[in-house]
């Protein structure tokens, strides 16, 4: 059993793989109910398709914060890690593929004097 946390923004997934049928559940739902869009599916398990681990281990993931898509990233990064700690062999393979990657990317921080983050008030000349 091997365990990975991974982040996006602001979300949280705990993971874990386990040895099994290839079953998923992510806060005890299957995939294709909490993550509604095609898409998001597809990049939570690319890791698993890229290994072709998808019907050798089951995945179970605890995930919190962030809207959906942030979490099906965070998803994808913390099974890439989890993979990585099952099968060391693993890793050229994701790390080509960019999946060990952290995406940095946050929210920029408010500042004082502007509207928003980086717009300004409206100036006026005279």
């Amino acid at each position: 059993m091997e365990h990975a946390v991974g982040t996006r923004k602001r979300a949280v997934a705990k993971v874990w793989l386990l040895p099994g049928p290839g079953e998923f559940s992510i806060n005890g739902k299957k995939i294709d109910e909490y993550l509604k869009r095609r898409d998001l599916v597809e990049l939570a398990l690319r890791p698993l398709h890229l290994t072709e681990s998808v019907s050798k281990l089951d995945v179970k993931v605890q995930v919190s914060g962030g809207g959906v898509s942030a979490q099906a990233s965070a998803i994808s990064f913390g099974i890439a890690r989890a993979l990585v700690k099952h099968e060391p062999t693993y890793q050229k393979q994701l790390k080509d593929a960019g999946l060990l990657t952290r995406d940095s990317r946050e929210k920029e921080r408010m500042k004082y004097g502007l509207a928003k983050r980086r717009k300004s008030f409206q100036w006026t000349k005279r």
